[in-house]
């Protein structure tokens, strides 16, 4: 279930109440007339099962509820009530299939922006990962992977191609670009000062390194991989399934390889550098095209099993 907190313009009150009262996926309808101070106007509070959210959000702003008063969702944990019960069995599909639509944009959106934050989880993730990379040591490489904000950009931009927001797309494009080009350029100066202090040497990166060579030696599997992972992603942020995102990160290898990338380019190791960034390249267009291609699927599925109306 999720919850809506509506504050409603008072000419638009019964409307709005006849909507959610009228609605198979709505129940706990509470008006409560004149309470509202910024933006004036009487405050309607209702809960919502997940399948009948996008709908019913896009019936209020219809009406302007948006413009001229707000709306508000928040996610509801635990639900005991007979009446919440009867509202999921009326409403076909199950909530954790079902796409909110609303509450995908913002997330997305803000993740698309480009931060201080972003930029530092992107330089430190890079960094370890380049440590991995001439260490040949895995768990660094694993430690980078889950510390790469890098998904976030790249589901903001599947979310803007399918939606149609385009400012968010190039929003999404300018982290990427700003990310990983600060990613590696810290990567490169970190490994000049660590070859420097003699903690790292050019030998390191051309020895044999059974266990992280894979990172900038592409194959037709690195876009199966890459793929599989786009799916995962993509549906661990439309279904509310957090737990799920760690493995997606754990799975690509977009900041190893521009890891692998920068420290090739600080020791002059073209084609291991040029490797390196067809391995970027291939995982990044795998989770784009089948992020954008789970979002299409996700909505024609939501469209076909549209709900026969409210009564």
């Amino acid at each position: 279930m999720l919850h809506l907190r509506i504050i409603c313009p008072p000419d638009r009150t019964a409307a709005v109440e006849e909507l959610l009262t009228g609605d198979d996926a709505v129940t706990h309808v509470v008006v409560l007339p004149g309470t509202a101070r910024d933006p004036h106007g009487d405050l309607v509070l209702c809960d919502v099962v997940r399948e009948g959210t996008s709908d019913l959000i896009a019936a209020l702003r219809e009406l302007g509820v948006e413009r001229d008063g707000s709306i508000m969702l928040e996610k509801v944990d635990t639900t005991l009530s007979a009446a919440a019960t009867r509202a999921e069995k009326r409403v076909p599909g199950l909530g954790v299939d079902a796409v909110v639509w609303e509450e995908v944009e913002q997330t997305t959106a803000a993740e698309s922006e480009l931060s201080w934050a972003f930029l530092t989880f992107m330089m430190v993730a890079t960094v370890i990962a380049g440590i991995g990379v001439l260490l040949d040591q895995p768990i660094l490489i694993v430690g980078a992977m889950v510390v790469g904000p890098e998904f976030g950009p790249l589901a903001a931009f599947c979310v803007g191609v399918v939606r149609g927001r385009w400012d968010m797309v190039r929003r999404a494009l300018g982290s990427l670009a700003a990310g990983f080009a600060a990613g590696m350029t810290v990567t490169v100066a970190t490994t000049w000062l660590l070859d420097a202090l003699d903690l790292v040497d050019r030998s390191m990166l051309l020895g044999d390194r059974p266990l992280t060579s894979f990172i900038w030696q592409p194959d037709a599997l690195s876009w199966v991989v890459g793929f599989l992972a786009g799916i995962a992603g993509m549906l661990s942020l439309t279904s509310a399934k957090a737990g799920t995102l760690v493995g997606v990160l754990i799975s690509v290898t977009t900041v190893p390889a521009a890891a692998n990338a920068a420290v090739a380019l600080a020791y002059g190791v073209t084609n291991e550098a040029t490797g390196s960034a067809l391995q970027l390249l291939i995982n990044i267009a795998a989770i784009v095209t089948a992020g954008v291609l789970t979002l299409l699927v996700q909505r024609t599925a939501g469209r076909l099993r549209a709900r026969p109306g409210r009564s």
